[in-house]
């Protein structure tokens, strides 16, 4: 669906399923150079089960006008606005890569805002190495290429995904290449300037789920964040890349379905 914020239109899935505001609300937070399209299996389960389904993509993003935010905090505040937007008062905050700073951050700055909160592939802070953050500044194809090959497992790169007909490595690239230009630099920028810092320790639920074979954040960084969280829950992927929800999709819906 479509809807205004500030002025810009913003679009959001929800899973396929009319909107109510008064179900138990999900939002599913996209990471550097990603949409709403990533969450497409989680998001659709979630709206058939009796929830609120959003997946928004961030401004400069997917479906999404306006320019790219260009902090963790400024797209953890946008989602606030967005939720208010719509009528939402509280919802259970899932998030991957840099998605998953967001959500973070927005259980920090609304703890009473978000009712159970599931970090993917996450670390804080994340740092991004120069090399990757030169070549998307110069919006040079290598830094998809780098970032797309680092996102997946040797077993991910091969193929044999549960769920048939999905070409994981040539999908990552695609979306990354359908970001418009400067759009995958300032995310890159936004993850490795942030740090944890603002708002309220996170009061709720946490999830957090790590592939053992992620090379953009190590399983060691997700556990580390989960250390610092009240009542967190530690999922392990063994041989997972950096690219669960493609990768291994039925567990990480398996695991969401626990916490949300």
């Amino acid at each position: 669906m479509k809807f205004e914020v500030t002025g810009d239109t913003v679009f959001a899935s929800t899973g396929s399923a009319p909107f109510d505001p008064e179900k138990p609300g999900v939002l599913f937070v996209h990471g550097a150079g990603m949409d709403h399209s990533v969450w497409v299996m989680p998001a659709r389960y979630f709206a058939r089960h009796g929830y609120a389904v959003l997946a928004p993509d961030f401004p400069a993003h997917g479906r999404s006008a306006g320019a790219a935010l260009t902090s963790v905090t400024a797209m953890a505040r946008w989602l606030a606005v967005v939720l208010d937007t719509l009528g939402v008062a509280r919802t259970a905050v899932v998030g991957h890569s840099m998605g998953s700073l967001v959500a973070h951050s927005f259980a920090r700055l609304y703890p009473d805002r978000c009712r159970a909160l599931a970090l993917l592939g996450t670390s804080a802070p994340m740092p991004v190495t120069p090399l990757l953050l030169n070549a998307a500044e110069d919006n040079d194809h290598a830094a998809i290429d780098m970032a797309n090959g680092w996102s997946h497992s040797a077993r991910g790169k091969l193929g044999g995904n549960q769920n048939p007909g999905l070409w994981m490595l040539r999908g990552g690239e695609r979306l990354l290449e359908r970001s418009a230009p400067g759009v995958f630099h300032a995310d890159l920028i936004a993850c490795n300037e942030f740090a944890v810092r603002e708002g309220e320790d996170v009061r709720c639920p946490s999830l957090v789920i790590v592939g053992e074979a992620d090379q953009m954040t190590p399983a060691r960084a997700g556990i580390s964040v989960a250390e610092q969280l009240p009542e967190a829950t530690i999922v392990r992927l063994p041989g997972c890349g950096h690219s669960m929800i493609s990768e291994r999709p039925n567990d990480v819906l398996d695991a969401l379905i626990q916490i949300v």
